[in-house]
């Protein structure tokens, strides 16, 4: 069957703006999320970053981090080399899909990566240093790693990851695993909560202000994760294009469905309970693991995939506690540590990939996002702080960083 170049660079451009549109509704994802699982006193705060994230990033990301990831000078002008049919100097041997199609596409997955941030810093951080470090991530910091990565550049010259058989299809490590890189960088300079470890060593749960919310996000995400790793097959026009959609699809839902299961059995294993936050960490870690290669595994292995992430994630947000490493909605260990690990296993279905490329391409995002992100904290915690007041922290920063109340109605007067 054939189909004619202008067709299929109609349906690929606009299939391919769709999932954008879905991975861009993760940021609700997010917020809902996060908003969910910090103290009410903290909501405010926590919706204010993830929209100005939002904004953040696809600012940043047009003046100078496309070009920093992708190559060329000229990205903010390039609406004006635009023909009337909507091409830009696009040949039929060459992309099938418009390039401000393309831009929409990779700027909602800088904002993911930003997103991640966000939740692991919570109810502590100052908002205005929050928003700053931002731009330095979707400026620079990301676009660096992506250039190495998906944009097939050396690696300052050095080696090119690809030569070494890394793969990473939607982005566990190089989108995923480099939003956690630069959490933990932040939460390793912020501290922890007040109260959260006791000076015996015990951890003190600190429990969300609103678990229905929570579990709204995760389900927005889990929607939104079709977008983001079957926008990531970059085309639909063809049999052989669609075949591969429906099985990333397929893939996708199997692995969170598969994650969330294995967290929820191992959280009453552990704690004699169903803990509906492991579950729902759960989930995410089976979509995160599944994303550096959905499109070449069976749905059983999918879902097997899926299921060592779940298990992963709930024993990584124990082990960072003993190490009191302070994140409250568990953001380093869902995309972090369960990042890598679906990095790891992509050349068990995929026989391009190599074991020591993989390896290779973990160990470049991370120390590259971990230590220019450790750098960006440490200046600005020098220059005007990282952390609210004890007082503002007990308090709530709603009041202090935002002047107003997620739930006014429903708070007690001091």
């Amino acid at each position: 069957m054939e189909i004619t170049f202008e067709l299929g660079y109609a349906l690929d451009t606009f299939y391919f703006l769709i999932c954008g549109v879905l991975v861009m509704w993760m940021a609700a994802g997010f917020t809902m999320l996060e908003a969910g699982l910090v103290r009410a006193k903290n909501t405010t705060e926590i919706l204010t970053k993830n929209v100005a994230l939002y904004a953040i990033a696809s600012i940043m990301y047009m003046v100078c981090g496309y070009s920093i990831m992708y190559g060329g000078s000229d990205f903010v002008f390039f609406l004006d080399g635009i023909t009337a049919d909507g091409a830009t100097g696009v040949a039929e041997d060459a992309a099938t899909y418009a390039p401000a199609a393309d831009f929409f596409f990779q700027v909602v997955f800088v904002a993911t990566a930003m997103s991640i941030v966000s939740g692991a810093v919570a109810e502590r951080m100052k908002l205005w240093s929050f928003l700053i470090f931002a731009v330095f991530l979707t400026a620079f910091i990301y676009p660096m790693e992506g250039s190495w990565t998906w944009g097939g550049e050396a690696v300052f010259g050095l080696y090119t990851l690809g030569d070494f058989g890394f793969s990473d299809f939607a982005g566990s490590g190089i989108v995923h695993m480099a939003g956690a890189s630069a959490a933990l960088a932040g939460v390793i300079v912020l501290g922890a909560r007040k109260g959260k470890y006791g000076p015996d060593g015990k951890v003190n749960a600190i429990p969300g202000a609103n678990l229905p919310m929570a579990a709204l996000g995760t389900f927005i995400l889990w929607m939104g994760w079709f977008g983001f790793n079957g926008g990531s097959v970059l085309a639909t026009a063809t049999v052989e294009s669609a075949n591969s959609v429906a099985v990333v699809f397929m893939n996708t839902n199997m692995a969170a469905a598969g994650g969330l299961v294995a967290a929820l059995l191992l959280a009453r294993a552990l704690f004699g309970k169903a803990d509906l936050t492991m579950a729902l960490n759960g989930a995410l870690a089976g979509l995160v693991a599944i994303t550096a290669e959905p499109s070449t595994p069976t749905p059983l292995v999918a879902a097997v995939i899926g299921a060592c992430g779940g298990l992963i994630v709930v024993g990584s947000i124990l082990a960072l506690d003993k190490f009191k490493i302070d994140d409250p909605v568990g953001a380093i260990s869902v995309h972090g540590v369960v990042g890598l690990f679906g990095l790891l296993v992509v050349p068990l279905t995929n026989p391009a990939a190599k074991f020591g490329g993989q390896i290779l391409g973990a160990a470049t995002i991370f120390i590259w996002v971990f230590v220019t992100s450790l750098i960006v904290w440490m200046a600005i915690k020098a220059v005007m702080g990282v952390r609210v007041t004890d007082e503002e922290e007990f308090e709530g920063v709603d009041m202090s960083e935002c002047g107003l109340e997620a739930y006014p109605d429903f708070t007690i007067s001091r």
